[in-house]
C-alpha cells in the first residue's frame, strides 16, 4: 500500500499522533530535566528509535521528529550551537527508519518546530531571530523529506504565525497547536479559537492545542476551536489531573507529596501521583472524537500504553492492541473456568 499524506488520512478518518518523548525519554533516563535538549538524537540514537517505534506501535500514525527544543537558542544556552544541525537532521533519520517498520502502511514523518522562549511582542529583532530559527529548521526537514511540519506549543499567537510562514515557504502541510497557559489566553491577548481561525485563513491544514493542560481544562476550549474554524482541529492534552483552579501542569499542586521538593513546583519531576488514568484518557479521546476532532493524541507525560488506550477509544486497532489488558486469565480477578475458585474468591481481601 502507497503511503497516504496526512491530509488523505484526515479526509478518511481519525490520525493519532504520539508525542510527550521529551517527559518519556527523560524517565528512561536518557535526556536532562530542565534543559530538556534532545540531545538523544545523537548520543543514544538507538534510544530514541525505541521511544519512536513504541509510539508508533502504540497507534501512532505519525513519527514525530524530536527536534522539540533542538533550535539554536536552546543549543546556545547548552554551549553547543556546533551540535545544531547534526542533532536536527539526525532526529529525522532515525524518524524515517522507523517510518518504514510499520507492518502494513508506512508511517508520516512530521518535521518539529517548536515554541522557542524569544519571542518577545515588543521586540522587533526577537521576531527575526524566531523566524530565522525556524527558518533554518524548517529547511533541514524540506531537506530530508518529511512529510509535514508539527509547530507546536506557541504561547503567543504572532510567533506561531511566524511558525506558519516559515513552513508555507518550503511548500510543506503545516499542523500548527497552540499552549494555553494558566490566564486563560495566548500571551499576545489573542483567544485560541482567534488565533486558530487566523491560522486556518493563512493556510494550516490543521490547527488546535498542544501540552500545558490535560484533558479537562483542554477540551472546553477545543470546542470553541471547533467552533470557529471550518477544517481540521488537533488535541493532544497531557496525561494530568489539571483543574480550574490549576489549568495547566507548571503549578498542579499534590496535597499527598510527603518530602520536600527540590523545585518550587511539581512539574516537572514529581507529577507522577497526578496522572489521569487510560481508562479516563480513553472517555477523553471518545468526547473529543465526538466533537468533530479527528488529529488526536497525547503530549508529555503519555506512555505508549496510554496512547493505545486512546487510539483503540476511537475505534482504531494499533500494532500493539494484542497487547491491550485482558483479564480473563488473572489468577485473582480473572474468568477462566479452569482458575482456582478458592483463589478467585478471595480477590476482595487480597
Amino acid at each position: 500500500m502507497s503511503k497516504r499524506s496526512l491530509k488523505e488520512r484526515l479526509e478518511q478518518g481519525t490520525v493519532i499522533v504520539g508525542e510527550g518523548y521529551l517527559f518519556e525519554l527523560e524517565r528512561r533516563g536518557y535526556l536532562q530535566a530542565g534543559s530538556f535538549v534532545p540531545e538523544v538524537a545523537l548520543e543514544n540514537p538507538e534510544a530514541l528509535k525505541q521511544v519512536y517505534r513504541d509510539y508508533m506501535n502504540a497507534g501512532s500514525d505519525v513519527v514525530l521528529a524530536f527536534t522539540y527544543n533542538a533550535h539554536r537558542e536552546k543549543m546556545r544556552i547548552i554551549g553547543k550551537e556546533e551540535l545544531l544541525e547534526p542533532l536536527n537532521r539526525n532526529a529525522i533519520k532515525l524518524a524515517k527508519e522507523v517510518a518504514k517498520e510499520h507492518p502494513s502502511e508506512e508511517a508520516l514523518v512530521a518535521g518539529n518546530i517548536s515554541n522557542t522562549n524569544l519571542f518577545n511582542p515588543d521586540d522587533p529583532g526577537s521576531k527575526e531571530k524566531v523566524r530565522a530559527i525556524f527558518n533554518e529548521m524548517v529547511s533541514w526537514c524540506k531537506d530530508e523529506g518529511v512529510d509535514y511540519i508539527n509547530g507546536e506549543t506557541y504561547y503567543y499567537h504572532e510567533e506561531a504565525l511566524i511558525a506558519l510562514e516559515e513552513i508555507k515557504k518550503y511548500d510543506l502541510p503545516a499542523v500548527i497547536t497552540l499552549g494555553l497557559m494558566g490566564e486563560n489566553i495566548l500571551r499576545d491577548g489573542y483567544t485560541v479559537e482567534e488565533s486558530c481561525r487566523i491560522l486556518e485563513d493563512n493556510g494550516a491544514l490543521v490547527v488546535g492545542m498542544n501540552c500545558f493542560r490535560g484533558p479537562d481544562t483542554m477540551q472546553p476550549y477545543l470546542e470553541k476551536i471547533r467552533k470557529n474554524t471550518a477544517g481540521y482541529v488537533g488535541a493532544l492534552p497531557l496525561p494530568y489531573r489539571t483543574t480550574e483552579e490549576n489549568p495547566t501542569f507548571f503549578n498542579l499542586p499534590d496535597g499527598g507529596c510527603s518530602c520536600s521538593l527540590p523545585t518550587d513546583t511539581t512539574f516537572p519531576t514529581a507529577l507522577d501521583p497526578l496522572y489521569h488514568n487510560r481508562y479516563e484518557l480513553a472517555e477523553w479521546a471518545k468526547e473529543a472524537h465526538d466533537s468533530g476532532i479527528n488529529y488526536i493524541g497525547l503530549c508529555c507525560g503519555a506512555s505508549p500504553a496510554m496512547l493505545r488506550a486512546v487510539a483503540e477509544a476511537v475505534g482504531l486497532e494499533t500494532i500493539n492492541s494484542k497487547y491491550s489488558p485482558d483479564m480473563e486469565k488473572h489468577f485473582l480477578f480473572g474468568k477462566d473456568e479452569t482458575l482456582q475458585e478458592h483463589i478467585t474468591e478471595y480477590r476482595t481481601k487480597a
